[in-house]
């Protein structure tokens, strides 16, 4: 079967988009849909504006995007650590491993309020709800990176005098980084759930409190759009990834990546 083009990939979006705006602006009343239960496109397009104009929309898309790139970048950073940590000492895998799957099957949910009586309604306890969702599955994709490297090429950097640093350096943690950007776009979308988890336990600030202030105001099209808000925060997240990914592997096929 011949494989679309680009141009031809990128219309059919065009296309699927402009089906699904129609049907979100005239589907609700077609079907006698009330406003208050969905509200139509244009009314939330019209809300979006009033809640910049009034609401101050941009306070709390910087600061719910300041908790995503802040949860993202250490929970990432602790997942690399401990993931190259376990995946060169297997009992140190051994010792930390029962820890470390007590804490991912702990409901992240659980610990929100916890962090937000700990650190009061500032950013902190969002961003440590995302950390905590983060970490796992950069730790696990890292882990299992560096303990399939080839042995063949470990041994060959041994036997031209190389040092344990010169092994992870050429051997292991190259070969790491593909399983380490596949974790990396997985916890970009997890980010964005973890600090909205975080803000709708406890916030005053953050798209996820408009998404409480709007429910408890019975103003639905408020609600989507600090949906549509969140929305966008994670697929640029997910596009900045995507991008530092090419960039990094820029020698690996398009096809190998597993790119859209």
């Amino acid at each position: 079967m011949k494989s679309l083009s680009k141009t031809q990939l990128t219309a059919g979006s065009f296309v699927l988009l402009l089906i699904f705006a129609a049907v979100w602006q005239w589907g609700p009343s077609a079907f006698g849909v009330p406003e208050f239960v969905l509200p139509k496109l244009s009314s939330t397009l019209v809300e979006g504006v009033r809640m910049f104009q009034v609401e101050n929309l941009w306070l709390h898309i910087g600061v719910t995007a300041l908790e995503v790139i802040a949860g993202f970048v250490i929970g990432s950073a602790l997942g690399v650590l401990i993931g190259v940590i376990l995946g060169l000492s297997p009992s140190t895998e051994a010792m930390l491993s029962p820890y470390i799957l007590a804490l991912q099957i702990a409901p992240k949910v659980a610990f929100a309020p916890l962090f937000v009586m700990w650190m009061g309604y500032t950013i902190y306890p969002k961003i440590l709800v995302a950390v905590l969702i983060v970490f796992f599955p950069v730790m696990i994709n890292v882990l299992g990176a560096v303990r399939s490297v080839d042995p063949d090429m470990v041994n060959l950097v041994r036997a031209l005098c190389g040092r344990r640093w010169q092994i992870f350096r050429f051997v292991e943690f190259p070969s790491a980084m593909q399983a380490l950007f596949a974790g990396l776009r997985i916890a970009s979308t997890l980010a964005v759930i973890g600090v909205t988890v975080g803000e709708l336990v406890g916030g005053d600030r953050g798209l996820g409190y408009l998404l409480v202030y709007g429910e408890g105001q019975g103003n639905t099209a408020m609600v989507f759009v600090a949906i549509a808000g969140l929305t966008v925060i994670g697929i640029a997240a997910y596009a900045a990834v995507v991008w530092l990914e090419r960039r990094a592997l820029h020698y690996v096929p398009r096809a190998a990546m597993n790119i859209a």
